[in-house]
């Protein structure tokens, strides 16, 4: 089977639009390729996290995987920092990137405007670690957003460019893989945009009843069409678009259809999208906290998909160490 590999930084709770957006696709791509989910808490280290944030929310991403689906059995899911080899690659990669090349990359003009008082090395080198992460396991497809294209180009660039030094034919270039009819793109609750941690608009899979019906109904809407079968300007689109993922067909129909009526009660509609998204959420809600109580379980699954990370990793590395000249480990 084809290698598939994608990582997540652990930067708090999956939300619905992590779920619809990826995992949900994840559980079904374990079954077809060879999948390595990692959580890159060394990526986090750019925004200098405290230790005790990087170990709660590593067992969060951990907890939240298994509890959407993801299965040990048949993916290999395991935490960055267990796999040492990476930063090996990582060095090797950094040797033969260029530092122009580095700082035209978009997400380091961006995250240096967004955090101006650190912009520092790891920031610059991201896409050479993004590049080790990938190559480590010969990844053929990597599912990655519009936002990360730039940095799988750097990712195949550095592949070109280590074949073409050393004279081998041994990375592939890895492809991006777009999850396409897999993935759907969740707005979020705010009128605009997606779904997204930082932009405040989400609703956590962890979120309980209360918190979730909070949400909902602070969502933005308008005073309601003013003609039959008028065009949803976005914020009342966007709350369309969640109930047409999370609720039943004909529940989406009634509202729609009051809507095109002119008949619509935004109140009774957030509602029930309230219900319907809870009713989604409840079970992977209880699926997270038993398992994020069973501290030896999530021990289990990090050490076990730390041994098959590393058995891939060593091998990639044992073969570079040899095509540079280094002597074996």
């Amino acid at each position: 089977m084809q290698t598939v590999v994608s990582g997540i930084r652990p930067t708090g709770n999956l939300h619905l639009g992590n779920y619809f957006g990826a995992v949900r696709a994840f559980t079904q791509m374990q079954n077809e390729y060879n999948c390595y989910f990692f959580i890159a808490d060394w990526h986090s280290l750019t925004t200098h996290p405290h230790p005790d944030d990087i170990i709660r929310s590593t067992n969060t991403i951990l907890a939240e995987y298994l509890a959407c689906g993801i299965d040990p059995e048949k993916a290999t899911i395991y935490v960055q920092s267990d796999v040492r080899e990476v930063l090996e690659l990582y060095l090797y990669l950094n040797m033969n990137a260029y530092l122009g090349e580095l700082e035209r990359t978009t997400s380091f003009k961006d995250k240096a405007r967004q955090q101006p008082d650190n912009v520092n090395a790891g920031l610059l080198t991201y896409p050479s670690l993004m590049a080790a992460d990938i190559l480590m396991h010969k990844a053929v497809k990597v599912p990655v957003g519009k936002d990360q294209e730039q940095n799988m180009e750097m990712a195949r660039k550095f592949a070109r460019r280590f074949n073409t030094i050393y004279g081998v034919d041994f990375f592939t270039e890895p492809q991006s893989f777009s999850l396409g009819e897999r993935a759907l793109k969740v707005p979020g609750l705010d009128g605009s945009g997606k779904m997204g941690k930082s932009e405040g608009n989400a609703i956590y899979l962890i979120d309980d009843e209360k918190t979730i019906s909070k949400k909902v109904m602070r969502a933005v809407t308008d005073a309601g069409p003013t003609e039959p079968n008028s065009e949803k300007p976005e914020p009342i689109q966007n709350l369309f678009t969640l109930m047409e993922i999370v609720s039943a067909p004909e529940v989406y129909q009634h509202f729609d259809g009051l809507y095109n009526d002119c008949a619509i009660r935004y109140g009774d509609m957030k509602k029930q999208l309230a219900a319907d998204i809870n009713a989604f959420c409840a079970p992977i809600r209880e699926r997270i906290l038993d398992i994020q109580g069973d501290k030896e379980l999530l021990s289990r699954v990090a050490r076990i998909g730390a041994e098959k990370a590393r058995e891939s990793a060593s091998k990639t590395i044992d073969e570079v160490r040899h095509i540079i000249g280094f002597r074996p480990r």
